[in-house]
């Protein structure tokens, strides 16, 4: 399954990013914590050259524990500055602004070295569809300013966000790139929802994240559906089981893999499944 994604807003959203990053002192990248690889734009790097890093583990509820420790690791490892974070929870984003202070502490000390006091740290907000950009802005500001969604592509224009004296964050739209070189990245952002569900099957990509979880997670299979779920059977049979455990019938009386299919995108989407991770740093 072909998993290419870049309508042409996001020719235009890049080309605006490279026009205001001139204004920006400090580049904000947001993640998806379970694929932070694969969640990274690759043109974010070239943009962002000459400014200071945060990288932001977004959704980090959803995503393993032990691997995210890992990710923190890596990425303090190569430079940036790191949040982990689930942005519908403000208690997780509470040093976010000591955070920012850190990271930027030689521009605020040479500020304070030629006499300017309390100007705001410019920011720059991205990340692809569906990490949770707006949600993330819209916690550490208190307000509702950033539009949220469940789908990809809600953020369209550049917009500022005043966070007091502090910082002022520049939100910007969710932008892919144009060619995935890698596919099993662009199965693990479809996989996200980082790709929009209309141009995709779900049912086929389905499959490949069962196998991933049979192998991967095979306990939070059984602990969601039932302790004795076999997780060595083929995922077709894998799913006809699960389709009987939870009664989900199509014509005939025949449990429908179809629809079993669906729901369990939905539950691992949402983490009703479990915490997992797609990928980690490589040693």
């Amino acid at each position: 399954m072909a998993y290419q994604y870049y309508p042409g807003h996001m020719t235009k959203a890049l080309r605006n990013m490279e026009n205001d990053i001139k204004l920006i002192d400090l580049v904000i990248e947001v993640l998806d914590s379970r694929a932070p690889l694969s969640s990274r734009n690759p043109n974010i790097d070239n943009l962002a050259k000459g400014k200071y890093r945060l990288i932001v583990l977004n959704k980090s509820d959803l995503s393993d524990p032990a691997v995210n420790a890992l990710w923190k690791e890596y990425f303090e490892k190569n430079g940036f500055g790191v949040l982990e974070v689930n942005s519908k929870d403000s208690r997780s984003l509470k040093n976010f602004d000591r955070t920012i202070c850190e990271v930027c502490r030689e521009k605020l000390e040479r500020d304070k070295r030629r006499g300017i006091r309390q100007r705001p740290i410019k920011a720059m907000i991205c990340g692809i569809p569906n990490v949770g950009k707006s949600t993330f802005i819209n916690t550490v500001s208190g307000k509702s300013g950033a539009k949220t969604g469940n789908k990809p592509g809600v953020t369209r224009g550049n917009q500022w966000i005043s966070l007091g004296s502090s910082a002022e964050l520049l939100d910007t739209p969710g932008i892919l790139w144009p060619k995935f070189e890698d596919e099993s990245v662009g199965m693990k952002l479809a996989l996200l929802g980082s790709i929009n569900d209309d141009i995709l099957d779900l049912e086929e990509l389905s499959y490949s994240a069962l196998d991933f979880m049979k192998k991967e997670y095979p306990d939070l299979l059984k602990k969601r559906f039932s302790d004795d779920l076999d997780t060595d059977m083929s995922d077709d049979e894998l799913l006809r089981e699960m389709a009987v455990i939870r009664n989900i019938k199509a014509k005939g009386n025949e449990p429908d893999i179809r629809r079993m299919s669906l729901i369990f995108m939905d539950e691992l989407r949402s983490g009703k499944i479990g915490r997992f991770s797609l990928e980690r740093p490589l040693v």
